[in-house]
């Protein structure tokens, strides 16, 4: 494919960027915040919408751009309600994007990814199988909240980086599309969640912006030798230094961080590491997120046995009251969307796998 007579998306640019469009194409600026506002506030999918154009102007966009970077590959609907999207990108490579909805509240979540699969390798992550492709710009990252709003009709109040690949392993991208996502999408930055494994410097540049978005950590296993097992980047960032990195972004930002935990039956669900856990963050201002395993297999072994067990609803609920004593708020997490994977550590691009 010819790239270069490609047209020009617009979703996913900033206003300086739409402006800089608009100037090259010989149009005064006030027609970037038009278009501005039609991508971003009014989730128009076509220019023929934007009504405030000239007719001339809406065709000559026509030809020249188009509205959506992404194109919707695939598209599956969970019993519950979840929304997985397989997205494609420019050059041919899939992601996948997650719209959840909970009855217990009116909000709307979006996961996000921000790598084409990834490099850091959790044993029970399906992603991790799929390898590292490349990172995703900025305008593929925003541009997957608004494919996301276009599609659904629905407009999207929380944001977390916590779909393919390892945010902080891509952080100037990500930076620049939280800002894009608090500038021009409107969600406020206490609506950001940015979830990593444990990249100490992408956790001290993120922590120097000093966006008051949650920073939720990948934990996983509270002792060296079973972190390194299920999380190998441990050994690159040893949990002893990790935690001194989160008390930094705590007293740089003032937000509370949280402890993401998954409960793999036999491996990270002991009695001992709930109590190690809970003297692990007892000085740190955080809440502890505990993830009850989500069955995933070698993306290529589909009929495999799942890489690990999940524990019982009893287990789950014996290491939940020990890692309280800490002091902190501790939940059980309630999982979206486990019948289409499209649950935590279930992206794997199944259906791009399906059909080649």
């Amino acid at each position: 494919m010819d790239h270069s007579t490609e047209k020009r998306a617009l979703s996913g640019l900033d206003l300086n960027e739409l402006t800089e469009y608009v100037k090259a194409l010989g149009l005064p600026a006030f027609r970037a915040k038009q278009i501005h506002s039609w991508i971003y506030s009014k989730n128009a999918a076509e220019f023929s919408e934007m009504t405030n154009l000239a007719a001339d102007l809406r065709e000559r966009l026509t030809r020249d751009a188009k509205v959506s970077l992404l194109t919707t590959a695939n598209l599956q609907v969970s019993r519950d309600g979840t929304r997985k999207y397989l997205f494609e990108l420019p050059d041919g490579k899939m992601v996948e994007s997650v719209l959840m909805a909970f009855q217990d509240r009116a909000s709307l979540s979006a996961c996000l990814s921000s790598q084409v699969g990834c490099a850091v390798g959790c044993t029970f992550c399906a992603t991790g199988y799929l390898g590292f492709k490349r990172n995703l710009t900025s305008q593929e990252i925003v541009d997957q909240v608004m494919s996301i709003q276009r599609e659904s009709g629905k407009r999207v109040s929380n944001i977390v980086y916590m779909g393919q690949g390892e945010p902080l392993l891509n952080t100037e991208e990500v930076i620049k599309s939280i800002r894009m996502i608090i500038d021009s999408v409107g969600i406020g930055a206490r609506h950001i969640t940015v979830s990593t494994s444990g990249i100490i410097p992408g956790i001290e540049r993120l922590a120097k912006e000093k966006l008051p978005v949650t920073l939720a950590l990948s934990l996983h296993a509270p002792d060296t030798e079973t972190r390194e097992a299920v999380v190998p980047i441990t050994k690159q960032y040893p949990i002893k230094d990790l935690m001194k990195s989160l008390r930094q972004y705590r007293e740089l930002t003032g937000r509370r961080v949280t402890i993401e935990y998954v409960l793999l039956e036999g491996v990270t669900d002991n009695e001992y590491q709930a109590e190690h856990l809970a003297e692990l963050v007892r000085d740190l201002h955080c809440n502890i997120n505990l993830i009850p395993y989500n069955p995933t297999t070698d993306p290529g072994k589909p009929d495999g046995e799942p890489l690990y067990r999940r524990p019982s609803i009893k287990r789950q609920e014996k290491f939940k009251q020990i890692a309280s004593l800490s002091g902190k708020t501790v939940t059980l997490r309630l999982e979206r969307g486990t019948d289409i994977d499209a649950a935590c550590g279930q992206l794997h691009n199944a259906y791009q796998r399906g059909r080649s």
